[in-house]
């Protein structure tokens, strides 16, 4: 059955502002492309957009699909606007809580706070008697109260772990404050989630980002709850041909790649895919345990930190070269990059294959020329932008910004970039990321915009999530614009992005959402 879509602004994304009148599909595919009057002769079913703004359909970059799931299912502390306010929200969250449960949130970010004022121990103390365990937005620091402590065994007595930090007071008790590693001992101790709560968490997130006109990801989630097994099981219990058609990258941990492999794990084309091997080499920027080659400017005895020896990232990429699998690795400050780089380019990786650098926001002209001269892809997140300054300044002081946040730049040097949320660091909304890289400035403002010569291009913003995202998966040839032998995956919206004033942008509402031809989500 060829189905006909027309009477709507038709983005084919090949090259800028280029349209078409409609778009033919059969077996999810588009089979031509063209004017109404060539095409409708051909056609079996019809599609009339009434007047809405079809592009490719949207894909996040770098998220995790069940970790947005559990954000929408539990207490969201992003929205806290201080200190208060963020035990406030705990306070009437815990007067419903099971007592004796693990009490888990996250989102919190202490740079939203007026006075940058961070929650105690003690404080959480006063609220609940359960253990408490609430990870910070970034996801590389964490608060626990003193039930979470001594559940995980941590006293004044407890060393720090060799990849993070216990903070303690003047007297040598621990604050509640875990960076990095530190968190894990206390995340040892929380029961894991089973397949059923993952399956749970994991439909709540695909129905989520289909709402958002969402088509595919890539995801970092296997490896997070215990071993591959149950987070895999709950991808093929979501997604699929007979089940949410969706498409799902999914990235492989260092940490349960032997065992996947061993296991010789398979997936499901053209829905679930496996990809290349995730580890981190540092921190956050907002958190100061990015990795950088000078200290911070707002912290001069603090240079951040390496979760990973040089020789532990050696052996995660000679790991990954041995089954001919690429690696994606967080590096959010310069150091961390120099250090993926050193290892990268000892051990490149086979003919055909491109590593995937993540996040990338702290380079050096440099660091640039080494990574233009490897076959790697860059997977930038544009809403750090609106989420980080005018902050960011405040870490990185004047002298760092010419390489930082630098999209336009990456861009202009011929660098693969794709656009990502990394949900539920950030909100998942792409319209948020377009947005951010068009204007870079927070929803409201009406300022030029932080770093403003490193604005893109509605048409670059856009096709971060389109053509870009969609080439860091090696899809380039199918996924990502519209034209004739792409998958039919489409996301239609009730306004042109291209060409409305910058607030409208956010004002969007998604349409429909198509993937290989099926409307899998339909606006009211």
């Amino acid at each position: 059955m060829k189905t006909i879509w027309h009477n709507g602004i038709i983005y084919t994304m090949l090259k800028e502002g280029e349209t078409v009148e409609a778009v033919l599909i059969e077996d999810g595919t588009v089979i031509e492309v063209g004017t109404l009057d060539m095409l409708r002769t051909q056609a079996d079913n019809d599609v009339d957009l009434r007047g809405a703004v079809m592009y490719p359909g949207f894909i996040d970059s770098h998220m995790h699909m069940i970790g947005h799931g559990s954000r929408l299912l539990q207490l969201d502390l992003s929205y806290a606007t201080s200190a208060e306010d963020m035990l406030g929200r705990l306070k009437e969250a815990a007067a419903d809580h099971i007592e004796g449960e693990w009490f888990i949130a996250d989102g919190w970010n202490e740079n939203n706070f007026a006075d940058s004022r961070i929650v105690t121990r003690s404080e959480l103390d006063t609220i609940s008697a359960s253990p408490m365990f609430l990870k910070r937005t970034c996801r590389h620091t964490a608060l626990a109260n003193s039930k979470a402590l001594e559940l995980a065994g941590i006293t004044r007595d407890t060393p720090d772990p060799d990849n993070g930090t216990i903070v303690r007071d003047d007297s040598g008790e621990a604050t509640g404050l875990l960076l990095e590693g530190a968190g894990d001992l206390v995340e040892a101790v929380i029961p894991v989630p089973d397949e059923a709560a993952l399956t749970h968490a994991l439909q709540v997130s695909v129905e989520d980002l289909l709402a958002r006109g969402i088509t595919g990801a890539v995801t970092d989630d296997l490896g997070y709850y215990a071993d591959y097994r149950d987070p895999l099981q709950a991808f093929r219990n979501v997604i699929g041909e007979e089940k949410i058609k969706f498409r799902a990258h999914l990235l492989r941990r260092s940490t349960v790649f032997q065992l996947l492999m061993d296991d010789k794990a398979t997936y499901d084309e053209p829905w679930i895919h496996g990809g290349e091997m995730k580890f981190f080499i540092d921190g956050s920027l907002g958190g100061k345990t990015a990795l950088l080659s000078k200290p911070y400017s707002d912290d001069p005895e603090n240079s951040g930190m390496a979760v990973l020896t040089n020789e532990e990232i050696q052996n995660n990429i000679a790991l990954a070269r041995k089954y001919n699998v690429a690696v994606a690795v967080h590096t959010i400050g310069d150091k961390a990059v120099e250090k993926v780089l050193d290892a990268i380019e000892a051990n490149p990786p086979l003919e055909g294959k491109r590593d995937r650098i993540i996040h990338v926001n702290v380079l050096s002209a440099e660091l640039v020329d080494r990574l233009e001269k490897l076959p790697v892809i860059l997977d930038i997140q544009p809403v750090f932008v609106s989420s980080d300054f005018p902050w960011a300044e405040d870490r990185l002081g004047k002298d760092r910004l010419d390489w930082a946040y630098a999209w336009k730049k990456l861009i202009d040097r011929g660098f693969i970039c794709g656009g990502g949320s990394d949900a539920p660091v950030e909100e998942v909304n792409p319209l948020l990321g377009i947005y951010a890289a068009a204007t870079r400035r927070k929803p409201g403002e009406t300022h030029e915009g932080y770093l403003p010569e490193e604005k893109l291009s509605r048409y670059e913003s856009v096709a971060l999530f389109t053509s870009g995202s969609a080439a860091t998966i090696d899809k380039a040839d199918s996924r990502g614009k519209i034209a004739k032998g792409f998958d039919a995956d489409f996301t239609i919206l009730d306004r042109d992005l291209l060409t409305v004033d910058s607030e409208d942008m956010l004002k969007a509402k998604t349409v429909m959402t198509v993937v290989a031809g099926e409307i899998m989500y339909k606006g009211k």
